[in-house]
């Protein structure tokens, strides 16, 4: 390292547009919330702002009823003047399987067309073919490949090999590096070692990437920045600490007067915190009940970007008191898979297995498809052999492939535009239905329909307030009823599962959320829309009033009851849903043969495809589901009967 590089001002990536509210408000931040800050944001002088890829790119289609590379264009059009960073998974694009070389490329092209010019690539399993064509892309469409080694803790893992597949991405061609440590688990003394290491190998900028969870973030960084560490990644103070990045404002004061001073100015970040500040309080109820320190993550190494989503899921389910449990078995999942840095899609992976093997009281009685995936190879090369006994487990007679994944996958882009045909209104709609098809094509079938995030409580108000309805939230259909009051109390059915709202003497109602008191009161029914005061700010949902609404078992809302036991009567053993999500597929019907082991249905939970798979021989004599139908924890999915004798 030359004193030159060790004087240079330390430049700063701000992550308060991605990473940061994926990291502690599990990726639900709207644009409309961040369009008021983009001006201030592009006026600090960042060295880059972090603003797209990772889990932001499902998020928008999935939750928020946005269309991410609207995102995008509105970014690099109020943002000009400052380079817009996103998160690449290499070949999983931002999905959470491979997918062809042909998609690889038309999304890295699309992205720089739409505005995105630095392109952080990694890949979960370290594994350079995984990161080579997007690399290669990234630089034919004219971008800054930021090439990425994900650093994480194992008894396969050390700053010799991480520099070695440093080395080897530098071959490749590499404009910058990064060292992402999604855990927070680098200590300061790693961080100066590795930071001193790729000094000592190359003058491309280097860049950290890290975590506030286990409290050594900042000791590392002001470590790395003293060994001559190009960029750090921070977090405006209001979005930082926690599961989140260092605080920018502290990082900035920190250095101020020494030679690696950022330069940026205080006063203004103040301005950016205060906005923010304002903001995270719309999403507290997606927050973790504590948020601080948890050096935990040094034995469980739940990165940032999955905690949150992890207590949500849990939450959803009820099963929020089982975190310490799943995480707790995350390490042995992770141990049994080949030492994966749990990182998106590992980290999603392990921990989706992790919560199976918990709530259904066996290790590895249901295995999702992904899982079975990295066994078989088909995401790369396991750091550590993963053990004959696992791979007969998880694959029985299955050859494992040794491969590069992508070589065995077709071109993907031409199939995907025939299938989704004319609700695709363009090249960036193909790519969104081709990385993410169920929850795209409901998005593009819903698109500029109006969504507003509401709890179950104030769903239940609303019922109070005009009786039984339909309503269309988040581009998917919920049966709302009535079913009786007393005492000012009233008792409402919103999917089949029971909600409780106070109704005063004048027509609003009083509710509750998370500890909140709001009021809602319904101003106006016309045709199939309602405008509805929630705490005085008019909010239009789409409505259809029904006289009898159907009652369909679903989880959509955290704070949900269990649903009413099913009325149908069948006989035989029923086959219930282990995890509440949505049918993805049916592979039997009426009257089937099924065997041990035998695929009947798919769940999605979790972003994971999850088979229920036949327990015992027997004949199909009833099927309760279809795809597309979201089921809650224990609905009855089939029923099965004994074979005749």
């Amino acid at each position: 390292m030359t004193q030159a590089q060790a004087t240079k001002p330390l430049g700063i990536c701000e992550t308060v547009l991605r990473d940061s509210h994926q990291s502690l408000l599990a990726t639900r931040m709207r644009t409309e919330d961040m369009i008021p800050a983009m001006e201030m944001l592009d006026d600090i002088g960042y060295w880059s702002l972090e603003v797209w890829g990772g889990a932001t790119f499902d998020a928008c289609m999935r939750f928020l009823n946005e269309d991410p590379w609207e995102r995008l264009r509105i970014m690099r059009k109020r943002m000009p003047k400052t380079r817009l960073q996103m998160l690449l998974r290499g070949q999983v694009v931002v999905g959470y399987r491979h997918y062809a070389d042909d998609v690889v490329e038309r999304f890295v092209a699309k992205a720089v067309e739409n505005g995105m010019q630095v392109f952080r690539i990694f890949d979960a399993m370290n594994d350079i073919r995984n990161m080579e064509t997007a690399m290669r892309m990234v630089r034919k469409y004219g971008g800054h490949v930021q090439a990425s080694v994900c650093y994480t803790l194992s008894p396969v893992h050390n700053n010799e090999g991480f520099v070695k597949t440093f080395k080897q991405l530098l071959q490749i061609g590499a404009d910058s590096l990064c060292i992402k440590d999604m855990g927070g688990l680098i200590s300061p003394g790693d961080a100066f070692d590795l930071v001193t290491r790729l000094k000592a190998v190359t003058d491309v900028p280097i860049s950290l990437h890290s975590h506030y969870t286990s409290g050594m973030a900042s000791m590392a960084y002001f470590k790395a920045a003293e060994a001559g560490v190009d960029m750090l990644d921070c977090a405006i103070s209001s979005m930082s600490l926690g599961s989140s990045q260092p605080p920018t404002e502290t990082l900035v004061a920190a250095l101020a007067g020494t030679d690696r001073a950022t330069g940026l100015d205080l006063a203004k970040l103040s301005d950016i915190g205060k906005y923010f500040a304002k903001v995270r309080k719309n999403y507290s109820h997606l927050e973790m009940k504590t948020y601080g320190v948890d050096t935990n993550v040094l034995q469980f190494q739940v990165p940032g970007g999955m905690i949150s989503n992890l207590v949500n899921q849990l939450r959803e389910q009820g099963q929020e008191d089982k975190l310490p449990e799943v995480l707790k078995e995350i390490p042995r999942v992770r141990a049994d898979l080949g030492y994966p840095p749990l990182v998106t899609p590992s980290s999603q992976i392990c921990g989706s297995q992790a919560v199976l093997n918990v709530l259904l009281g066996e290790r590895y009685k249901m295995v999702p498809k992904e899982v079975k995936s990295i066994v078989k190879g088909m995401y790369g090369l396991t750091p550590a052999p993963i053990s004959p006994e696992m791979k007969k487990l998880v694959l029985g007679d299955e050859i494992p492939i040794d491969c590069r994944p992508a070589d065995l996958l077709e071109p993907e882009m031409e199939k995907a535009k025939a299938e989704i045909g004319a609700l695709a209104k363009s090249e960036e709609d193909v790519l969104s239905y081709v990385l993410f098809p169920p929850v795209a094509k409901e998005f593009l079938a819903n698109r500029g329909k109006k969504a507003v995030e509401l709890s179950g409580d104030q769903l239940a108000a609303i019922a109070v307030a005009i009786g039984a309805f339909s309503l269309t939230h988040e581009g998917k259909q919920h049966a709302v009823e009535l079913k009786g009051s007393g005492d000012g109390a009233t008792a409402v059915l919103l999917d089949g599962s029971r909600y409780q709202a106070e109704q005063d003497k004048t027509e609003r109602t009083r509710i509750l959320v998370n500890g909140q008191p709001h009021t809602v009161e319904v101003k106006e029914i016309a045709g199939t829309s309602a405008t509805v005061l929630i705490d005085g700010r008019v909010e239009k949902l789409e409505v259809a009033r029904q006289a009898d609404p159907v009652s369909v078992p679903m989880p959509v809302v955290a704070a949900a009851a269990a649903p009413a036991p099913p009325s149908r009567p069948a006989a035989g053993e029923r086959v219930t849903a282990p995890l509440p999500g949505k049918i993805l597929s049916v592979a039997v019907k009426t009257g089937d043969r099924v065997r041990k082991g035998d695929e009947m249905c798919v769940i999605e939970a979790m972003k994971m495809g999850n088979s229920i798979r036949a327990q015992r021989d027997g004949i199909v004599a009833e099927v309760l589901v279809a795809p597309s139908q979201n089921v809650a924890f224990g609905a009855p999915l089939l029923v099965l009967v004994g074979e005749p004798a």
